[in-house]
């Protein structure tokens, strides 16, 4: 069965980092693109992120430049997120997902448990 398995969420002050992963088992993250998105209570959920298998490059969301980054380690199927000048505004229950099309814009069919960040002022 395809699984992804987020970890790393916390409690951070304003200003620190965290950096989250992406465990995933049943398929090759080679051949998918990895996603990652955010969702606050009372606020649907938004993109932060996307690794695209097609091109190789990271495409990333207006809240994420400058802050965010992406990388990978394909022999163990792991994605991180590395959140650095943390603001309380991304605190949120952060997924990440897989599609099998390999484009940022495709239809994501595998998603995450979700790891809770919150960050204090």
């Amino acid at each position: 069965e395809v699984q992804l398995v987020e970890s790393g969420g916390g409690l951070v002050q304003a200003g620190g980092s965290l950096r989250l992963s992406c465990a995933a088992s049943g398929f090759t993250f080679d051949d998918y693109a990895i996603g990652w998105f955010r969702q606050a209570p009372g606020k649907e959920r938004e993109g932060v992120l996307c690794i695209s298998s097609t091109d190789g490059s990271t495409y990333y969301a207006d809240v994420a430049k400058g802050r965010f980054t992406a990388s990978s380690d394909n022999a163990k199927n792991t994605v991180y997120l590395q959140m650095n000048s943390l603001k309380p505004e991304d605190t949120a229950i952060y997924y990440c997902a897989a599609n099998s099309g390999g484009l940022c814009t495709g239809r994501y069919h595998y998603w995450g448990q979700g790891t809770q960040v919150t960050v204090s002022s």
